[in-house]
């Protein structure tokens, strides 16, 4: 059975349209999530869904509590997670107005905790291909659907800002093939593949960056596509969730911890396995000794 796990960024706070919808407080042992999380149905599908930032957009990227976010979704039961992110675009070919599944990731960002994982209980989770295909695959036939416009497959750079680059570093980063530069997807895609959530992160273009034309970013032409991508967007979640096929077809993501702790039984922490106890729900109902 589904239940979509959605992650709003910019410009992106609620969903419309939900059925019994209600904001639902929860409560993490990694710290107060960005918000409390909107529940609801869409269609046949339950839906949990958190404003990265928060309603009003109060907590900057640098500060997000991406674990809490995380283990609030799983707590809730999300069985997938979806991401939507405002970009800048450093491929002339992703316009502002497009949208773009990310499937890669170059990670600049600074000292931003980026593990449910530590000393005590460590555990190595594979990253090769950070997305899951499933998942964008049935996403980016949503976006089709209601007509935006699609490119499947980018790198998506994460830099930690919140200023914006220099034009140097723009450069830079299209010299080394990023297509996308944004500052929330990491760590988020990390700690979503160790609480064993296949991600998708459809990305919204906003702006060139400043690679292009000798523009800088500005926030004031930023929004006026973000709200135009954010109808888009909304769109487009109604239409992945009409289409979601009633069984959920099982994912390689939804195992991933059995090949990947490696602290031996006798010396787990149990503080950090208590700590964990909705990542590992699953790992630990299985009783895992080994």
């Amino acid at each position: 059975m589904w239940k979509l796990g959605i992650i709003g960024g910019s410009g992106l706070y609620a969903i419309d349209g939900l059925a019994d919808a209600r904001w639902v407080a929860v409560e993490s042992p990694w710290g107060a999530p960005s918000d409390a999380v909107l529940t609801g149905r869409l269609g046949s599908i339950d839906v949990a869904f958190l404003p990265r930032h928060g309603r009003g957009h109060r907590v900057a990227p640098g500060e997000l509590n991406v674990r809490a976010n995380i283990d609030a979704l799983k707590r809730l039961g999300c069985t997938d997670l979806l991401a939507v992110s405002a970009v800048g675009s450093l491929n002339a070919t992703m316009a502002p107005g497009d949208f773009v599944l990310v499937d890669q990731f170059i990670d600049r960002t600074k000292g931003r905790p980026g593990s449910f994982f530590g000393s005590g209980l460590v555990a190595h989770v594979p990253m090769a291909d950070p997305t899951c295909p499933r998942l964008s695959g049935l996403v980016g036939d949503a976006v089709a659907e209601v007509g935006g416009t699609l490119h499947r497959g980018a790198t998506y750079l994460a830099m930690e800002g919140p200023a914006f680059s220099t034009r140097a570093e723009s450069r830079l980063h299209q010299a080394w093939g990023c297509d996308l530069i944004g500052m929330t997807a990491m760590p988020e895609a990390k700690l979503a593949r160790e609480a064993e959530l296949p991600y998708a992160l459809l990305a919204m273009v906003t702006d060139y960056d400043c690679w292009h034309d000798g523009t800088d970013v500005d926030v004031t032409d930023i929004m006026a596509v973000m709200h135009g991508n954010a109808a888009l967007a909304r769109a487009s979640i109604i239409a992945l969730c009409a289409s979601l096929p009633a069984a959920r077809p099982p994912s390689p993501i939804d195992n991933v911890l059995d090949a990947a702790i490696m602290t031996a039984p006798e010396a787990r922490d149990p503080a950090l396995l208590t700590k964990n106890a909705a990542i590992l729900a699953r790992w630990l109902t299985k009783g895992r000794t080994g």
